[in-house]
């Protein structure tokens, strides 16, 4: 049987890695598909880079369009990125009639929901195990490793950057911005990186992680998204004397009143295995009613193990173009007239502990002042920290853990603490995650 033959659009990082582990590995991944996989077209704007990567082995053309056109071409493997166009040429793909393979979670969270409406109309299959933490296949565990369970909830450090950076603030006590820097150095992180250290990019792959747990459309515009620019060194520091580490994790959890959707640093218990992933490693943590707990980690970014999730995705799509659309593993993992609507739930209803700061005088009645505040809302405290004032000061910092309550109650708690007199600036607020 002839090789199946595959255009590729955008050859950067991610296109060079395929080329490379499908050359390397060729033989093993032919004895694995049933048939081998060739790449045999190109696009990219930068020809010099593109045929740095190709080496001769692929034609390339500038016009993407020219490999959608191509009718030997049955596979389209999008690298390009971001929303725009790369949104036009993988629906222009599907209307030929090819199959998409694509590593763009901006493009999944944001128009996941058009492009496999449009791919099961036309019959053909997307694949975007890698647009999810890159080299770990968290995408097809939940679609089809955990299929027997009721999944509860996730959570997943999901962006490296951002690891690598609060790795950094821990271990060597470095501000935010000086860490910031030393990540865009040793190529961590973007010249612009945004969409890391806001959440965006974290916030994309957790929305298409909800969807696929529970059975949802993507719904990455009604995530709550926080990023890591406010964090500082001494809430790190401080956090480590009570027993948890910082990490910005993504949360999808089901409830009785419909489903939570965030990304937000978030204080985890430091004896939990997924509070011990340092540098720009990646880990998902899935929960499901007779599975437990499972914990998927590896690299979530890279030119080698995001291509280790494109091959895969190739493989599957020939090991599956002939089988009937409707017999297929369904997109979001639930069949199509089951995927149900489920409200994402507003931030102020979520429930969860919390980890406060508070800038005080250091004077008579201060604790008590703040307790009977806490006690108003139904806050009860869990653990207390007090640091001794420096001398000559006369301000001090107060650590409270919070038991589990409501986010809007907490708010209204913050909002009457800062009213006091003794109250000495803004108070610092971080949820917190048992994960257990």
């Amino acid at each position: 049987m002839n090789p199946i033959q595959v255009g590729l659009l955008g050859a950067g990082t991610v296109g060079g890695g395929v080329f490379t582990v499908l050359n390397r590995n060729q033989e093993e991944i032919e004895r694995r598909a049933g048939r081998g996989i060739e790449i045999s077209m190109v696009a990219d704007l930068d020809a010099k880079r593109a045929q740095e990567i190709v080496k001769g082995r692929a034609p390339i053309v500038s016009d993407a369009y020219a490999v959608i056109r191509d009718p030997n071409i049955e596979v389209v493997i999008e690298l390009i990125g971001g929303y725009g166009i790369a949104k036009e040429l993988v629906l222009a793909a599907i209307a030929q009639g090819k199959h998409v393979v694509t590593a763009n979670k901006a493009l999944i969270a944001v128009h996941g929901n058009e492009i496999f409406a449009a791919a099961r109309d036309r019959g053909v299959i997307v694949a975007f195990e890698a647009a999810v933490a890159g080299g770990i296949p968290i995408i097809k565990a939940l679609r089809e490793g955990l299929t027997a369970n009721r999944i509860e909830w996730i959570a997943g450090i999901i962006n490296g950057t951002t690891n690598f950076i609060l790795s950094e603030m821990r271990d060597k006590g470095l501000d935010f911005d000086v860490a910031l820097k030393q990540a865009q150095e040793l190529g961590y992180a973007e010249a612009d990186p945004t969409f890391d250290i806001e959440g965006i990019d974290a916030a994309h792959k957790a929305s298409i992680m909800s969807a696929i747990a529970f059975g949802v459309p993507v719904q990455f515009d009604k995530a709550h998204i926080e990023g890591i620019t406010q964090l500082a060194p001494i809430d790190i520091r401080y956090a480590e004397e009570l027993g948890y580490r910082i990490k910005l994790l993504g949360i999808t959890k089901r409830t009785s009143h419909g489903i939570e959707l965030r990304v937000h640093p978030t204080l985890i218990p430091a004896n939990r295995l997924i509070a011990s992933v340092e540098g720009a490693m990646n880990a998902v943590q899935v929960f499901g009613d007779a599975v437990g707990t499972t914990l998927y980690y590896g690299k979530g970014a890279g030119a080698e193990p995001t291509a280790s999730a494109v091959i895969a995705d190739l493989v599957d799509v020939v090991r599956y173009q002939s089988v009937d659309p409707d017999k297929r593993v369904p997109y979001l993992a639930f069949q199509e007239d089951r995927v149900i609507n489920t409200v994402v739930m507003p931030m102020g209803e979520i429930t969860t502990s919390y980890y406060l700061r508070l800038k005080v005088a250091d004077q008579t009645g201060v604790l008590a002042s703040i307790t009977k505040i806490l006690a108003e809302q139904d806050i009860s405290i869990d653990a207390l920290l007090q640091k001794e004032a420096l001398q000559g000061q006369s301000q001090t910092d107060l650590i409270i853990l919070s038991h589990q309550t409501q986010e809007k109650k907490m708010l209204l708690a913050i909002e009457k603490i800062e009213q006091l007199s003794t109250t000495l600036g803004p108070v610092i607020k971080i949820r917190l995650e048992e994960l257990s």
